[in-house]
């Protein structure tokens, strides 16, 4: 990997001699899920986001900041608001998950969502670095945007719009893999880790299907791959879920009769 590390310092404050929780461990780590539509939709039924959360249930809190429809180019707009400078409580990893909208194709339905491919990649840098100049040990983890199923695509603006849907689709996977590829191209510049989705779902066989729900966004399966590359990605960076500490004591750790003793090291007591 080309990424550092996260210290165990950094995610996991200290943990006193007794093994009992100090007081910093009520608050709870936040990952920031920052994208379009594939991350807003994220909590749904079946959803990545939602999967991700609860893997760090009572480990971290899971924010979901993804709006629909949006490109690289809006996002910008969108940074100071939600990630500003000098917050006392900066997240310790945002994943960014664009480029499904910007590689929207010139011509066509979509192409007041199009952003060409360098500039894609400058947007990204430029919000990489916002977030890093709000907390430089935020851990930044760039999703490429997945493949694009073009049967599937059609046939859900057929679904749509009967006689009056497109005849062309709006985007093509060969246009995804271009952006994919300077998404990936960006992170080892930087020394990111990155998540090739075009890459990783097209291993599958019968992937348009599979992973793809109406040719572009996920299904529950899609959804299942996009948890499992995060959360090994997270893994490898030593935001490992089972070893970090619990925002308050295990119910395990409690003793029936004296259970002050668990809590002891809180700041406030009951």
């Amino acid at each position: 990997m080309q990424f550092a590390q996260i210290s165990d310092s950094l995610v996991f404050n200290q943990i006193h001699s007794d093994g009992l929780l100090s007081p910093s461990y009520r608050m709870r780590h936040q990952i920031v899920l920052f994208g379009d539509s594939i991350t807003e939709q994220s909590f749904r039924e079946g959803g990545w986001g939602a999967a991700l959360a609860d893997t760090y249930s009572r480990k971290a809190d899971v924010l979901v900041r993804g709006y629909g429809g949006y490109n690289t180019r809006w996002a910008l707009f969108l940074l100071h608001h939600l990630f500003p400078m000098g917050s006392e409580k900066p997240p310790v990893s945002v994943t960014i998950f664009f480029g499904a909208n910007d590689a929207a194709l010139l011509g066509r339905t979509g192409e007041r969502q199009h952003v060409p491919v360098e500039e894609y990649k400058e947007n990204l840098r430029r919000i990489v670095q916002h977030i890093k100049n709000c907390s430089p040990a935020v851990l930044v983890v760039l999703i490429t945007p997945p493949p694009v199923d073009e049967q599937g695509r059609l046939e859900f603006a057929w679904s749509l719009y009967g006689d009056k849907a497109t005849k062309l689709p709006e985007r093509t996977n060969e246009s995804a893999a271009v952006y994919a590829k300077k998404c990936v191209e960006l992170a080892k510049e930087l020394g990111l880790p990155s998540i090739n989705l075009w890459s990783k779902m097209q291993e599958t066989e019968g992937w348009q299907k599979k992973f793809l729900s109406d040719g572009l966004h996920l299904t529950a399966e899609g959804n299942a791959v996009v948890h499992g590359e995060v959360v090994k990605v997270f893994s490898e960076a030593g935001l490992s879920a089972p070893k970090m500490p619990y925002d308050f004591p295990h119910h395990s750790e409690i003793d029936g009769q004296n259970p002050e003793k668990a809590f002891q090291n809180l700041c406030a007591g009951i």
